[in-house]
């Protein structure tokens, strides 16, 4: 079977958007732990616009200094010099001046989310070929802040193929595009690629042994259109959600259809993928070798109207109590620190708020 995943850097446009999105929501979340919070940003050259609202008890939020504030922060992640980029921001963000638990503590919105979990703890719970282009998208990010592969980026984004059969997972091609230096020949990049992806496969295959394919038999593409040297939102647009197949579970699994980045921890859509998460990754743990739970949600109801479980190779039940939104709110609200929920599905500690807003769902393994 031929699988296949996609993942972009921090500094695509995309992930900007969903950067300065959740960006403003933790800036909410730190003047009020149950703050309310639902925001968009869309980028396109120096162009930026915000939208949305938000409510907190507690002084106002500075809107445009937080927003372009992330955005040069993933700009210095890789040019600590770069000079400070002069957003024109349009700025529709609006402040309610209401107590935010009227929205924070209920479901205030239609969603039907998506939990998905299967293999093991080696690859995350998540298909291999997600799994693989995460961890990739990783090794490339942390050598373009001072590594290997220094001042390229922040802007990059990447594909994996794999055969998964019997016998494991065969990796085939890899193919990447990155931002770099206008010195930096694309053959040098190249060459910087190769070293970094070839340590981290390698990593992977010393603590896994179904990645069968030796690293020289993989055919790595790199910037095949030529020289990258001015990316981000000078040649593409970007818009907050735009990435969700990423933000989840890759393309083999369906979406549910809520993005994660720039609502508050307890909106539907945020705390019922995290939750549903949980609990597919608690039946493989259970001996499933794959299960889905896909959950509907109506507006001030805390109960799921409808919960199904599809597991393959184990057993069916979930904790579907665990998907009424208000009594786990409360146990959420009990504690500041957990309102941070993590943001990326190969975290184990649900408590702790990436430092990066550029991985996958709000859930824990």
């Amino acid at each position: 079977m031929i699988r296949v995943s996609e993942a972009v850097l921090p500094g695509h446009p995309d992930k900007l958007c969903d950067h300065v999105a959740e960006s403003l929501v933790q800036a909410a979340l730190a003047v009020d732990p149950e703050a309310y919070a639902q925001i968009e940003a869309a980028i396109w050259c120096d162009q930026l616009w915000l939208s949305g609202g938000y409510a907190a008890r507690g002084p106002a939020l500075d809107v445009e200094r937080i927003a372009t504030d992330a955005l040069d922060a993933i700009a210095r992640a890789v040019s600590p010099e770069a000079p400070v980029k002069q957003w024109q921001v349009t700025n529709a963000v609006c402040r309610y001046d209401v107590d935010p638990r009227r929205w924070s503590r209920h479901a205030n919105d239609q969603a039907i989310v998506i939990g998905w979990a299967g293999y093991d703890a080696k690859v995350g719970f998540l298909p291999p070929e997600h799994f693989l282009v995460l961890e990739f998208r990783d090794a490339l990010w942390d050598a373009c802040r001072g590594g290997e592969l220094a001042r390229c980026g922040p802007d990059g984004k990447l594909i994996v193929r794999l055969k998964e059969d019997a016998e494991g997972f065969a990796l085939e091609h890899v193919l990447v595009t990155l931002e770099h230096p206008e010195a930096l020949p694309v053959l040098e990049l190249a060459a910087r690629v190769n070293t970094v992806l070839a340590e981290r496969y390698a990593r992977l295959r010393h603590n896994d042994a179904r990645w069968v394919a030796k690293w020289t038999e993989v055919e790595l593409l790199v910037n095949p259109n030529g020289p990258l040297s001015d990316a981000g939102s000078q040649k593409d647009n970007g818009q907050t959600g735009r990435k969700l197949v990423m933000d989840y579970y890759g393309p083999r699994v369906p979406l549910g259809g809520g993005a994660i980045y720039g609502k508050h921890p307890t909106h539907v859509d945020r705390f019922g993928a995290r939750v549903a998460r949980e609990l597919a990754i608690d039946a493989v743990k259970r001996g499933a070798s794959e299960c889905l739970v896909r959950a509907v949600y109506a507006p001030n109801v805390a109960e799921p109207l409808d919960v199904q479980v599809e597991v393959i190779g184990g057993e069916g039940r979930v904790r579907e109590e665990q998907l009424v939104l208000r009594a786990t709110v409360r146990h959420i609200c009990s504690n500041t620190t957990e309102l941070r929920i993590a943001t990326d599905a190969r975290s184990t500690d649900t408590t702790k708020l990436p430092e990066e807003f550029s991985g996958a769902i709000a859930a824990t393994a």
